[in-house]
């Protein structure tokens, strides 16, 4: 039976020790050699199985130790040692007699996996040592990022460019586990961290989508979203209907969400007539607010149709200023 390497590659956002039964029969019934110490290498050990560091050169030590013992592991390091697989693969492609070379998978990413990834890299970025930049921000001084890489979001939406929109919803990520990163270091009891963060939006989504995690049954589009507002209503004790709306919203986009929230409980509250105010701007905004209430009787979006009249206005002054 001919010699055997096998690679195995394992998963590093993963607990060490956390691998599939096939690979721990592998380790624990061969010679394990790998690059450096690591946790992994702990909990192998720990495990019974027979761990050697390597100083040097891997390929004829792996050689040699499957001359010796018929079959070798090569305990992969975090970023899966490709070179060494490269250079295995070319020296037994040369002599194929040495040795058969197997890839193994004792572990790998589950989906979400780099988001562990982003939240490390922040933590160095924003830990003594870091990058002083970050380490200086607050809340409040990255107010308006988090608006400007939302807006990049919505543009590459509108534009219909997903390559884009990856891009900036990355961006948008990156605004979030800054804030997190930055609470870390809020005073005692007002601190939190990204897990808080993503917990919290985990028990939100199961809390209300019964017809998926409970005994509530899906219906209809409508009943699914009337389902979500009693269960937000009922946890949150508001005094107001308006109770939630974002303030710092385009003021279209405002006047809107005010109209609608309104509609939905059945509110008929006349909106001001702008023959009645007395300065220019007060009229101006009262016919605003006018139209906006019209927009939505005809089921039209105000904002998006005064962006869109925005942008084809810009587009004529381009033409207008071309020799």
């Amino acid at each position: 039976m001919p010699a055997r390497i096998v690679l195995l590659v394992t998963s590093p956002r993963l607990p060490a020790g956390l691998l599939t039964a096939a690979a721990w029969d592998v380790v624990r019934r061969h010679p394990v050699l790998v690059g450096a110490e690591s946790e992994l290498t702990t909990a192998v050990r720990a495990a019974g199985a027979e761990v050697t560091v390597v100083d040097g050169p891997a390929t004829q030590a792996l050689l040699d130790a499957a001359a010796a013992h018929g079959t070798v592991v090569w305990l992969a390091g975090p970023a899966g040692d490709e070179s060494l697989a490269r250079e295995l693969g070319l020296r037994l492609a040369r002599e194929p007699g040495l040795a058969e070379l197997e890839l193994m998978y004792g572990s790998w990413d589950p989906p979400g996996a780099r988001l562990l990834d982003a939240v490390a890299v922040m933590d160095r970025l924003a830990s003594p040592g870091g990058d002083p930049w970050k380490r200086a921000q607050t809340h409040r001084s990255l107010a308006g990022f988090l608006l400007e890489e939302c807006y990049e979001a919505y543009d590459a939406i509108s534009a219909e460019d997903t390559d884009a929109l990856r891009e900036e919803l990355g961006d948008v990520l990156l605004q979030v586990v800054l804030h997190a990163r930055l609470a870390e270091e809020l005073p005692e009891g007002r601190r939190w961290t990204v897990d808080d963060v993503a917990g919290g939006l985990v028990d939100k989504m199961v809390r209300r989508n019964p017809h998926v995690f409970a005994e509530g049954e899906a219906g209809t589009l409508e009943e699914i979203e009337a389902s979500w507002e009693r269960i937000k209503r009922a946890e949150k004790a508001r005094e107001s209907v308006l109770d939630g709306i974002a303030l710092s919203q385009p003021a279209l986009a405002l006047a809107a969400k005010i109209l609608d929230r309104a509609g939905r409980v059945g509110l008929a509250v006349p909106p001001p007539l702008a023959e009645s105010q007395v300065d220019p701007e007060a009229r101006l905004g009262a016919g605003l607010l006018a139209t906006v209430a019209a927009a939505r009787e005809a089921g039209l979006d105000a904002e998006a149709a005064l962006r869109r009249a925005a942008l084809a206005y810009a587009d004529a002054i381009r033409a207008a200023e071309r020799p």
